[in-house]
């Protein structure tokens, strides 16, 4: 039997689930009720906010070393989210260099479908499912590194408070943390105090701060900056507070994370056991599954089963995730 019918399926399979978490978690960070909530109270309680569009940076990033191409480029919507998401992640890559390993990969699993000789479909596939390989490399580096820098926060804070009882201004605080702060935190927040060096408002600073760093953690220490300067009072014991709670929240995280160990490892098994089970019967019997691949209502058989396990490892993956 030709293996590029598995090879098919098979790859559908991963491009609709690549695809639908890639879109859901792309939404979640910039457009989710929790982020649009804190967008709100940031707006609300800045008194020197102006709309996103209106804000003055004081170097906006090239998205490439060619003119011609920064132009070229500037012409497609939200290019600019896709070079937020590259600075998020931490990684070394311009706008141009993502998009250029982007087509090297996809053109890589052309050609690998080529030397095999399979359908043009599956070709295709090949090129699509390559391709994502990039994207999710950059999500996978911003996820550990977004959980780094929310591990890294509570020391943070304690170190700003006592550099605040130290008699230290907050500047003098951020600048502390900066060079004595391990990476990635450090650097962030020794941007945060260039951009004040060079005459951006704490305000404003803050606030491209929590753009940079879309942590929920963060800000709230953003928040809790931003109302002690306008109401006053002690920020040095405000910041031991929310460390503190801090502290409490990754703990109890963790032990949510052991305790859905065992749902995480469920919805793994639960996903590949078709796929198992459907080798292991061509290996036993190799024409007992010809009908999926050659009857029209095999086609639709097939079909509605991947639809179904898409959803349910969407769901399965809805209810193991738990936020604290």
């Amino acid at each position: 039997m030709d293996y590029s019918y598995y090879l098919f399926i098979a790859l559908v399979f991963v491009a609709i689930v690549l695809f639908l978490e890639g879109l859901y978690l792309t939404w979640n960070a910039y457009k989710g009720p929790e982020a649009v909530r804190i967008e709100k109270r940031l707006q609300t309680i800045s008194a020197g906010w102006q709309d996103a569009t209106e804000r003055n940076l004081i170097k906006q990033r090239l998205l490439s070393d060619s003119p011609a191409l920064e132009r070229l480029l500037l012409q497609i919507p939200r290019i600019h989210s896709l070079d937020r998401l590259l600075i998020q992640s931490g990684m070394e890559l311009s706008v141009t260099g993502f998009l250029g390993y982007t087509c090297i990969a996809a053109l890589g699993g052309m050609a690998i479908a080529l030397l095999l000789n399979l359908h043009f479909l599956i070709l295709l596939l090949c090129a699509i499912v390559a391709g994502l390989f990039p994207v999710l490399l950059v999500l996978s580096a911003r996820h550990k590194r977004l959980l780094k820098i929310e591990e890294q926060l509570p020391d943070a804070m304690d170190l700003m408070a006592r550099a605040l009882k130290a008699g230290h201004a907050f500047s003098g605080a951020l600048q502390m943390v900066s060079s004595e702060g391990a990476e990635p935190i450090a650097g962030e927040f020794s941007t945060t105090f260039e951009e004040v060096n060079y005459g951006i408002s704490m305000q404003e600073a803050l606030m491209n701060l929590s753009t940079r760093v879309p942590s929920t953690d963060l800000r709230y220490l953003v928040i809790a900056v931003l109302i002690q300067r306008e109401s006053g009072g002690n920020l040095a014991e405000l910041l031991e507070s929310i460390s503190s709670l801090i502290r409490a929240r990754l703990k109890l995280l963790g032990t949510i994370r052991v305790l859905s160990a065992e749902g995480r490892l469920s919805a793994w098994i639960l996903g590949c056991l078709p796929f198992a089970i459907a080798f292991l019967v061509h290996l036993i019997n190799p024409g007992y599954l010809n009908l999926l691949f050659t009857d029209p209502l095999g086609h639709l058989l097939l079909g509605g089963s991947l639809t179904m396990m898409v959803i349910g490892i969407f769901a399965m993956w809805r209810i193991i995730k738990i936020r604290v």
